[in-house]
């Protein structure tokens, strides 16, 4: 009868404790993208904090304080002046099109009806609509619904995007102000789950973290800023917003040139041939290049996500945690990968290990035969 009842409380102990921790699961699962993103901060800029720590003498709070304003400041102020340069745009697509409504639509530029195959009918069409203002009115909110749909839904993702941002630079701080600890703790849990091979586990991840982090981002903000002084060197208006957009699209491979083509064109068009050829070879040999030898450079090898997960890192991060996802969803599969790539060595190592005494063996018992 004992033996019974130590198994049904042993069996009841371990039903709360999955009840315990499923509850705890569903009260951090909204907080989990930022959890994680503050995690991949702290971690990457460990190194800084330890520097920030002696010279304030070992005071963890006041050197915890100082790294979450730098994060504010490296962080949090680009992206307030991408909001602005945003609302700034947005208010003058507005006047914009309150004018094209007031005046009707301008004639077509000559060039055109230079454009191959499709110029002499756009021509056409483009005519026509400045001389029939009702129709031009009715074709303009078959355009302005979508875009008026689209740009709100990608409002509300941004501005939540912001908000996990600025919680995750928050939640810095006590990661900072406790890590040691937290470390310890983790590493104590890791030992207990995985033994020997946990410092080594550790270390894996670590390194792929720190890969992902300094490889992808910074190589992302040199094409950004290259990009941004580019445009601004040649005179192209909201340069900032087009070098922070060639920054997004530096994840993606090949994104780039998206930006800086487009630019290149329209100066071109707009008859300035020379800048238009400078922005080509600028974006060509600088922006785009440099992610060939940048990239490698601060990547770890350890840490070298093959091109197509790393591509649905991107989307599938940014699907499942909004606009942190586009950073976080990469660095979690290229720990997952690296982690899977560390099993298949372990394994093929014990394989090796476990033949070669059964092969020693058979070769001792074989010689005294010869």
């Amino acid at each position: 009868m004992e033996p019974l009842r130590r198994r049904i409380e042993h069996v009841l102990g371990i039903g709360a404790l999955v009840l315990l921790a499923i509850g705890c699961a569903l009260v951090l699962w909204p907080f989990l993208s930022a959890i994680l993103w503050a995690a991949v901060i702290c971690f990457s800029t460990w190194p800084i904090y330890r520097r920030c720590e002696r010279v304030v003498g070992g005071n963890r709070a006041a050197a915890a304080a100082a790294m979450t304003l730098l994060m504010v400041f490296l962080v949090a102020a680009p992206l307030a002046l991408l909001v602005t340069a945003l609302a700034d745009d947005i208010t003058n697509l507005a006047e914009g099109i309150t004018r094209v409504l007031e005046q009707g639509p301008s004639a077509p530029p000559n060039w055109v009806k230079g454009l191959p195959i499709v110029g002499e009918s756009l021509a056409s069409y483009w005519e026509n609509l400045t001389h029939d203002a009702p129709a031009f009115i009715v074709e303009l909110k078959k355009l302005t619904g979508p875009v008026t749909d689209i740009a709100l839904a990608g409002g509300a993702a941004f501005g939540i995007g912001l908000l996990e941002l600025a919680l995750s630079i928050f939640i810095t701080f006590f990661l900072f102000l406790h890590g040691r600890r937290m470390s310890s703790f983790m590493r104590q849990i890791g030992e207990r789950v995985a033994g020997p091979r946990a410092r080594r586990l550790f270390t894996v991840i670590g390194m792929t973290v720190k890969g992902v982090v300094y490889g992808m981002i910074g190589t992302a903000l040199a094409q950004g800023l290259l990009a941004g002084i580019g445009f601004w060197i040649a005179g192209v208006s909201q340069s900032l917003l087009l070098g922070c957009l060639t920054f997004a699209l530096s994840f993606v491979p090949g994104g780039p040139p998206f930006v800086w083509g487009p630019v290149a064109l329209w100066l071109l068009m707009q008859g300035s041939v020379g800048w238009g050829i400078f922005i080509a070879i600028w974006g060509l040999l600088l922006v785009s290049s440099i992610d060939n030898f940048l990239r490698p450079y601060l990547l770890n090898q350890n840490s070298n996500l093959p091109v197509l997960l790393g591509l649905f890192g991107l989307i599938g991060g940014v699907l499942a945690f909004g606009l942190i996802g586009l950073f976080l969803g990469p660095t979690l599969l290229a720990v997952a990968y690296n982690l899977f790539l560390e099993w298949v060595a372990a394994e093929l190592e014990e394989r090796k290990q476990s033949a070669s005494p059964s092969v020693a063996a058979g070769h001792f018992e074989a010689s005294p035969e010869d």
